[in-house]
């Protein structure tokens, strides 16, 4: 049985001759005139969902480990670290998975304070370290997730606003 094409053929590629210049290495500087110097940007990462996740859990992981050799396991400066990190997350995840940033982030944060949770024994004895301590400071786990999900709606809103633009200025 033969199967049709359902889509028309792709034009042909030009030669390599016919294709744009090189792409500028640099762009100018704000507010510069002919004289402006070239300055490189630096480059925006743009996490997926999942690259989110282990993102933040590899970032309170590192904080946890910080604060337990530093800090003697201190609470209060993991939470300080967590708020930045939980900021971090929601600013570079991809448009398109935005919703992911306020749900990975608590997940970090339990990720994150086991070393530092003072549990002991066996695992009973961490889970109830682990249980004790995010409890105690909830606080903390709401204000991040409060960031991240603030920083995720302005993001979605400006996009949104973007989207929008240009049609109330072809109806204007």
């Amino acid at each position: 049985m033969e199967q049709y094409r359902t889509r028309p053929a792709p034009h042909p590629q030009r030669p390599p001759a016919q294709r744009r210049g090189p792409r500028p290495a640099a762009l100018p500087a704000q507010g510069g005139g002919p004289q402006a110097p070239y300055r490189r940007r630096m480059p925006r990462p743009r996490l997926t969902g999942l690259g989110g996740g282990l993102f933040a859990c590899a970032g309170m992981l590192l904080a946890g480990g910080i604060c337990w050799l530093l800090f003697g396991s201190s609470l209060f400066v993991y939470g300080l670290l967590f708020l930045p990190v939980a900021a971090a997350t929601a600013l570079w995840v991809r448009p398109a998975d935005l919703i992911t940033a306020p749900i990975t982030v608590p997940i970090a944060f339990a990720a994150g304070v086991w070393p530092i949770s003072g549990g002991s024994g066996g695992f009973g004895g961490q889970l109830m370290g682990l249980v004790s301590a995010l409890s105690l400071h909830a606080g903390w786990l709401y204000a991040g997730t409060l960031v991240a999900a603030l920083i995720a709606v302005v993001r979605k809103a400006v996009l949104i606003g973007r989207r929008r633009m240009p049609r109330r200025v072809a109806q204007g």
